[in-house]
């Protein structure tokens, strides 16, 4: 049998330190590194915020309004990146003298996305602020900027996402995305933007002696750096070495339990240890639960949680989200079995595997419909916009997009042929959202699978299985899993290892409510048992004590009632 795995390119491994293991020079060989120095984390390695276009307009509006103290609300997003966005602009601004900051945030289900003009509407007039600083958010909003410069107040964007033709008329934009910013990377989310503009004030402040006038300390802006590193991890943006930087300063703090109280109480509901947290567990353990609040009810719960300087107070609050993303799962695994019901149907009917789908039912739940996305294009290895009811007459689609295929391009491709098709769109090349008119959909299929036709390649249509090799008997140890989970902040553009191989199956136990879970028994190679865990995975016909099987697995520590202990997670599961 032909092995359906590709493994990851190694070059020159043998010139990394040779007290690394074999194994993890070979890990990071294959990810583009090639002395010890690429993997050292340091605040003074970083570009310098100056470099960002706009940076000096943006400083100079925050200092002038911090040293006459206007009134200052943020305008934050409702995902993870842009709470913790919100929290890392608060909590700077606060050290940095301001006395009037506030914050406001979109309800998803009535004010849209970002600065609208629904969203200022909100804002009364004997509470109006002097300035908006938009986070993660604000570079398509056109409107909004309009609608809050006609009542007269200033407007600074931070942002990330990629701009289009027409910018909004800020009186400042921070976006390392926009046309004309030679900014080193373009990476950051918006949390890693907003701390750029954070650094920026507090030089600026430092120039005009503000702190000495005021007599107050120099803040140490490393303090949000674990708010950093969650909001970043959460927004699954390139870990290139500016990234990684900041995750790995943000990990260094939470470990050493210097966190804000919301994160530490985050940790302690999700039931990690603090002082081994990774970035997968802010990835799928922490972020999740944040994000639970923007999409069933209201991220203030989430902010405010960060913005908590009382432990027992935020304990509170983080076990109100916990069970809010209880609330998620049962309904995202309800529409998940709806839309796979869908798909079924849609394939009964066609010759051939679409090229993408467009999924909607009545019922779906429009916070939870980006993860269902997800979850479908893990499944088809096709892009898929999943919608849900919007306000009255629209729909609002959440895509996500497969390696190849820049997703906001095919949208801007079907919006500039199409005009009348689309209210509203914008977001990355793998994941963006979209609002259109309900009687729209059906045309609005047509013309998203044609402007794939035109964009995509055979190639990006067969699933690849990536690999790091295969491990001996003796490298399946708990000593190879815990250097490999401690090596690095590992994450998207800069993945986790991921090993293959085939095992003989010595037993099988099927676990979860629906038995939709696996706990195998594996022989190492050598006798020797090592438990596996294959989440999402059915017992199949082939699936066998005795048989032999071939998997995709992370080498894992499995941290049970203090006993810690080697496991695998499989994600590929196949006969062999």
């Amino acid at each position: 049998m032909k092995s359906p795995f590709i493994i990851r390119e190694v070059k020159d491994w043998q010139n990394l330190p040779d007290l690394w293991s074999d194994c993890l020079r070979r890990v990071f060989s294959a990810r583009g590194i090639q002395t010890e120095q690429d993997l050292l984390y340091s605040l003074d390695q970083l570009p310098k915020p100056e470099l960002m276009l706009g940076m000096d307009q943006a400083v100079d509006l925050l200092a002038q309004a911090i040293t006459e103290q206007w009134h200052i609300q943020i305008v934050a997003d409702f995902d993870t990146d842009g709470a913790t966005s919100c929290a890392v602009a608060i909590r700077s601004l606060k050290m940095m003298g301001a006395r009037q900051v506030d914050y406001i945030v979109p309800n998803r289900f009535t004010h849209g996305y970002g600065l609208t003009p629904e969203l200022l509407a909100y804002i009364s007039p004997d509470k109006q602020p002097d300035l908006l600083v938009t986070v993660d958010n604000g570079i398509a909003s056109i409107t909004g900027v309009e609608a809050a410069q006609q009542r007269g107040i200033k407007v600074l964007i931070t942002d990330h996402h990629l701009p289009a033709e027409t910018l909004p008329n800020a009186d400042a934009i921070v976006n390392p995305n926009q046309q004309g910013d030679d900014f080193p990377t373009k990476n950051l989310a918006g949390v890693g933007v907003c701390f750029y503009v954070m650094l920026g004030l507090r030089a600026k402040l430092r120039d005009l002696a503000w702190f000495e006038q005021q007599q107050i300390p120099e803040p140490r802006l490393n303090t949000v750096l674990d708010l950093v590193a969650l909001g970043t991890v959460a927004d699954v943006v390139p870990l290139d070495k500016l990234n990684r930087t900041l995750v790995n300063l943000g990990l260094n703090r939470i470990r050493a339990g210097r966190a804000c109280d919301g994160i530490k109480a985050l940790i302690t509901t999700a039931n990690r240890n603090q002082t081994l947290l990774s970035s997968s567990d802010l990835g799928f353990a922490i972020a999740p639960r944040l994000n639970a609040a923007g999409r069933l009810d209201d991220m203030r719960l989430g902010i405010d949680l960060l913005l908590s300087d009382d432990l027992e107070h935020a304990e509170h609050d983080a076990a109100h989200l916990d069970d809010l993303n209880q609330q998620r799962r049962d309904v995202e695994q309800d529409m998940q079995q709806q839309a796979l019901k869908l798909l079924d149907e849609l394939e009964l009917n066609q010759d051939e595997v679409a090229l993408g789908y467009c999924l909607y039912d009545p019922s779906w739940h429009q916070g939870v419909i980006g993860l269902l996305a997800s979850r479908i294009k893990e499944r088809q290895h096709r892009p898929v916009i999943a919608f849900a009811q919007g306000q009255e007459g629209e729909l609002k689609g959440s895509a996500r997009s497969i390696a190849g295929v820049h997703i906001r391009d095919v949208l801007a491709l079907v919006a500039n042929q199409y005009p009348q098709l689309l209210s509203r769109f914008g977001g990355h090349a793998m994941a963006a959202g979209l609002t259109l008119v309900s009687k729209d959909l059906p045309e609005f299929e047509r013309q998203f699978l044609a402007a794939l036709k035109q964009t995509i390649k055979a190639e990006d249509l067969q699933q690849v299985l990536i690999s790091d090799g295969e491990l001996s008997a003796d490298e399946l140890d708990l000593a190879l899993a815990e250097q490999l989970a401690n090596a690095a902040p590992w994450g998207q553009g800069f993945p986790e290892p991921q090993f293959h191989g085939k095992f003989k199956v010595m037993q099988i136990t099927a676990i979860g409510k629906d038995k939709n879970h696996l706990r195998l028994q594996l022989d190492r190679g050598d006798g020797q048992p090592i438990t596996a865990m294959a989440f999402g995975h059915y017992q199949q016909d082939w699936l066998q004590q005795g048989g032999q099987v071939l998997c995709r697995y992370k080498l894992a520590v499995n941290d049970f009632r203090q006993q810690r202990s080697v496991q695998l997670i499989i994600d590929t599961l196949l006969p062999v």
